[in-house]
């Protein structure tokens, strides 16, 4: 049995159903964010509050980044809306993370590079993750080991090295944001990733890269020559 349509907006919903089910990438952002609410609020017509959105968050990455506390913020909505936003997220995010793990990360870089630009480009405030790999170099353990004010956060070697035996990792990728959207590394990220290879070369687990991922692209400190 075909599902009633809402009682207002019904025919615009009904188009942009149609579209969505035939040409999803003929879709505008709002567009999207628009049928998104409107699957958490049937009886709105929630096209200006998919725009007050995007204009509120820079755009569908800023928005889908979110933090649940900063969406209820929003004039308009509720749980159920901040939820179909993170829902939304979360599903991108671990189809993205499953095209990483399924893979040697090092023969699977690009993956990697779209996985944590779309779970970190966006986010306000620095965060500092470590990669865990196996001696096959497949992701064992993918953690987030500190967060921080919008332009730094406290990196210690100690707690990184401790974590890497304590779950048996071979080696590491260290990756951290830049809430200025500007990846280029600072004099504290090569400091602080050159004092974490340093330790781990006497233990034996090796560092492969430092990635810093900002909204205008990713640096390497490895492909730098930085390290």
């Amino acid at each position: 049995m075909a599902e009633p349509e809402p009682h207002d907006a019904s025919g615009h919903r009904a188009r942009l159903r149609g579209r969505l089910l035939t040409d999803a990438n003929g879709l505008l952002d709002h567009e999207i964010v628009e049928y998104l609410l409107a699957l958490a609020l049937p009886r709105r017509d929630t096209k200006p509050l998919a725009k007050a959105l995007l204009r509120e968050f820079g755009g569908l990455g800023g928005l889908f980044a979110a933090e649940s506390e900063a969406l209820l913020r929003i004039d308009g909505m509720g749980e159920t809306s901040a939820a179909a936003i993170r829902i939304a997220q979360a599903a991108a995010t671990r189809l993205l993370a499953a095209n990483v793990a399924a893979r040697p990360v090092l023969g699977n870089w690009q993956a990697l590079l779209d996985y944590l630009r779309a779970d970190m480009a966006h986010h306000g405030v620095e965060r500092f993750r470590v990669l865990h790999l196996n001696t096959r170099n497949i992701l064992i353990r993918d953690e987030i080991m500190s967060k921080g004010s919008v332009d730094q956060t406290a990196v210690y070697v100690r707690e990184v090295i401790r974590r890497a035996i304590d779950l048996g990792s071979a080696s590491l990728i260290l990756v951290h944001n830049h809430p200025s959207g500007d990846p280029s590394p600072s004099h504290a990220d090569i400091d602080v990733t050159r004092a974490i290879m340093e330790v781990g070369k006497r233990l034996n687990i090796a560092v492969h890269d430092h990635v810093i991922i900002g909204t205008n692209g990713h640096a390497s400190l490895r492909a730098q020559g930085l390290i």
